[in-house]
């Protein structure tokens, strides 16, 4: 379905799980569980797995906030995309990652729900790529001291305003780890 027909192949995109983003995050050993159990999948079916990692003034570049979590291990093989922006393709070569490995399908994990999955999800569309949420293997942090919802609320529903979004030639959706197809 993906606008880019000449990128027939899926990646596992992995946003954010670094530890000073996902510190205190509902449901995280069962998120990392499943991005685990993706990992360990698309590498034995010869997926591309391309990991995000942000920076800023919080998340600096070799602390231990920046690094990502002791539970997902990269191999030096996977793309590492450093990232500034809430949207993985804005100012990166995320683009140029994907499209060196003929990648049209994207399957989003990691963190903030509400915030750099989103974005990127977005981002992915609008460029021609269809951009699945893997609906259990993505979290956020509590900011209901700010006026917002739980996190438990906002990844119900971001999963549920994903599972139907779609474009012109794109499609986005939801679907559970254990029914991803490589």
């Amino acid at each position: 379905m993906t606008t880019l027909r000449e990128r027939p192949r899926t990646a596992l995109l992995i946003i954010d799980v670094q530890n000073g983003v996902v510190a205190g995050a509902p449901a995280l050993d069962d998120v990392l569980t499943n991005i685990n159990t993706l990992l360990d999948r698309a590498r034995s079916a010869g997926v591309p797995v391309v990991w995000v990692q942000h920076q800023d003034e919080d998340l600096v570049p070799g602390t231990e906030s920046w690094e990502y979590v002791p539970e997902l291990k990269r191999l030096d093989t996977e793309p590492l995309v450093a990232k500034g922006y809430p949207d993985s393709f804005d100012d990166t070569d995320l683009e140029s990652v994907l499209a060196a490995h003929g990648v049209g399908r994207l399957l989003v994990t990691g963190a903030q729900t509400d915030c750099c999955v989103r974005s990127t999800l977005h981002g992915a569309l609008v460029r021609g790529y269809d951009a699945t949420l893997v609906a259990d293997a993505h979290t956020t942090e509590d900011l209901t001291a700010y006026g917002a919802p739980a996190p438990e609320q906002v990844i119900a529903h971001t999963n549920l305003y994903w599972s139907n979004q779609s474009a012109p030639g794109r499609q986005g959706g939801t679907v559970k780890t254990a029914d991803v197809q490589f």
